[in-house]
């Protein structure tokens, strides 16, 4: 009896694999599942985040889709919430059974959701956040397209070297959240290795109403470069104000985020002028696409993008390249095709890897831009420049 009861249960088992194979090579479309802030202060970027990604999924369903299925979109909102980020991710994987994430705008929301692809064993490629310890928990279904926290200022750092070789002090001011203290701490690492003396260094809650009591501290202390990790909202009002307070170091310095929206020239009107930031793409490098994505996203939508659009644009091209090497659509499968990915995208060359602490992480070089009339211009290294640096910055008073 015992013999028959397993015999059946080892049939019934073999039974419901070949019926979800069948399912999964039978069906219309390949579910993606996408994980984007869509409402809350952090929508602008995760607006231009899911415009990338459906771009490049019509783009490749144009072409006849993967294994000659369209791709489908699922996107969830995470609203910028860790605890709301989670259960999406959950969603997507328990009722909308997508065998593959990717998305992941804030670090902290990042954090808080891939341990639960990880448990799920789905694999989850995420573009944009960028705490160093998304890739540092030796999780074996977690890929990183963009680089981690710790190196968006290598750029800035080469410059500092070859540049502004006068710059000795520091303000470092950043925002309180998972994304803020993992780049301001590696940061201040880079300050030690440089010889820089950090005069301020001030945490905020996003969202801040009034930057006045920090930035009166920051110009009673006259360094020579501030830098400040910021979303555009607060970044904006930052620069509004320093500008009021008339704090004239010889750089400002973005660390990558909020300073290179077009939302932030916008807001911050002339106090932009002259702000250089870390960037970790411009649409004038040598990638195949990159200069194409550019064009067709502001021909289709009326506005420009900038690096969180081609991170989402090539995380979609990944995800479709892993779809479509891999064995089978299970998520184990296409975990392994992720493994062995190493393909040319509009943001670069896309290679898991794994160095110091990281796994399946992929390593890019960063770059410097700076405001200058209103466009943001590739000035580091000069290898990519569009135009010349302005440094240092001239003093508010002086400038047209």
């Amino acid at each position: 009896m015992k013999g028959k009861v397993g015999k059946a249960f080892v049939v019934a088992v073999a039974a419901m694999a070949i019926m979800m194979t069948g399912s999964a090579w039978s069906a219309e479309t390949i579910k993606v599942g996408v994980l984007l802030p869509l409402t809350g202060s952090q929508a602008k970027f995760g607006e231009i985040e899911k415009r990338s990604y459906e771009m490049a999924a019509e783009e490749i369903n144009a072409k006849g889709g993967v294994r000659g299925m369209k791709i489908e979109l699922r996107f969830e909102d995470d609203t910028g919430k860790p605890d709301v980020g989670r259960s999406a991710v959950e969603k997507l994987i328990s009722r909308d059974k997508v065998p593959v994430l990717t998305g992941g705008y804030s670090s902290s929301v990042t954090l808080a959701a891939t341990p639960v692809a990880q448990q799920f064993k789905v694999p989850f490629v995420i573009s944009t956040g960028s705490d160093d310890a998304i890739t540092e928990k030796k999780y074996d279904y977690i890929f990183r397209i963009n680089p981690p926290a710790s190196e968006y200022p290598n750029a800035v750092k080469t410059f500092l070297q070859g540049v502004a070789k006068d710059v000795k002090t520091v303000a470092l001011l950043y925002e309180n959240s998972a994304f803020g203290q993992s780049s301001s701490k590696s940061f201040e690492k880079d300050c030690g290795e440089l010889g820089l003396k950090i005069l301020v260094k001030e945490g905020y809650q996003a969202g801040a109403i009034d930057f006045k009591p920090v930035l009166t501290k920051v110009k009673a202390a006259n360094p020579d470069m501030i830098y400040m990790v910021s979303y555009v909202m607060d970044a904006s009002l930052l620069m509004r104000q320093s500008k009021e307070l008339r704090i004239n170091p010889k750089l400002f310095v973005g660390g990558g985020a909020g300073f290179t929206l077009p939302e932030f020239a916008k807001s911050a009107g002339a106090a932009a002028d002259g702000v250089y930031s870390a960037t970790l793409w411009l649409e004038t490098l040598p990638f195949p696409g990159a200069k194409a994505y550019f064009d067709k996203f502001q021909k289709k939508y009326g506005s420009e993008t900038e690096y969180h659009g081609a991170e989402a644009y090539a995380a979609m091209q990944v995800v479709a390249d892993a779809l479509k090497r891999a064995k089978s659509l299970t998520p184990k499968d296409i975990r392994d095709a992720l493994a062995a990915t190493n393909v040319k995208t509009v943001f670069g060359p896309v290679k898991f890897i794994s160095y110091g602490k990281m796994t399946q992480q992929n390593k890019l070089d960063t770059y410097m831009v700076q405001w200058q009339k209103g466009e943001l211009e590739a000035v580091w290294p000069k290898s990519v420049a569009t135009k010349k640096y302005i440094y240092p910055t001239p003093n508010w008073d002086k400038r047209k």
